[in-house]
């Protein structure tokens, strides 16, 4: 790491850049979603995951791991996935002081109608526009700095 803490006029250039692509982009699919299939980012992230669970169910504090949201986000989000019938709460078989949250049969019905066209937005949108011999250099730094932040994590969880 260097010693200097200020970006470079390139470096904050390449950051800056990547956070308005970041936020753009995921406001074109967002929207998308909500005007298409009426679904919200948050939904559609919710319906992913319980999609690829092989029993189509996972715990809230497993969703909330894989998504990276805080008990009550994912508490309140699950509650109002409920009411529109996406989700449901159904005890727990190894534990019944916890729920699992179950895919519906609306909801799966919501993630197989919107996905196909979700992908071909991301392809759209990002996959096409970044290119072939780019993609490859995009995934490894993602990983660097997916790793750089768990390295940090450890860290500071062990003082």
């Amino acid at each position: 790491m260097s010693d200097d803490p200020w970006l470079s006029a390139h470096e904050q250039r390449a950051w800056r850049s990547f956070l308005a692509m970041q936020r753009q982009l995921s406001t074109h699919l967002y929207r998308h979603l909500q005007r298409e299939f009426g679904l919200s980012g948050s939904d559609y992230e919710i319906l992913v995951n319980l999609s690829e669970a092989p029993t189509g169910r996972m715990r809230a504090f497993e969703l909330g791991e894989a998504t990276d949201w805080e008990k009550s986000r994912m508490s309140h989000h699950l509650t109002r996935m409920a009411q529109r019938g996406l989700v449901r709460r159904e005890p727990c078989a190894e534990d019944t002081r916890y729920a699992d949250i179950v895919l519906t049969d609306e909801g799966r019905a919501a993630i197989a109608e919107a996905a196909p066209y979700h992908a071909a937005n991301v392809r759209a949108w990002f996959i096409d526009a970044v290119g072939k011999e780019r993609l490859e250099v995009l995934e490894d730094a993602s990983e660097a700095v997916l790793v750089a932040l768990a390295e940090h994590d450890a860290r500071a969880e062990h003082g």
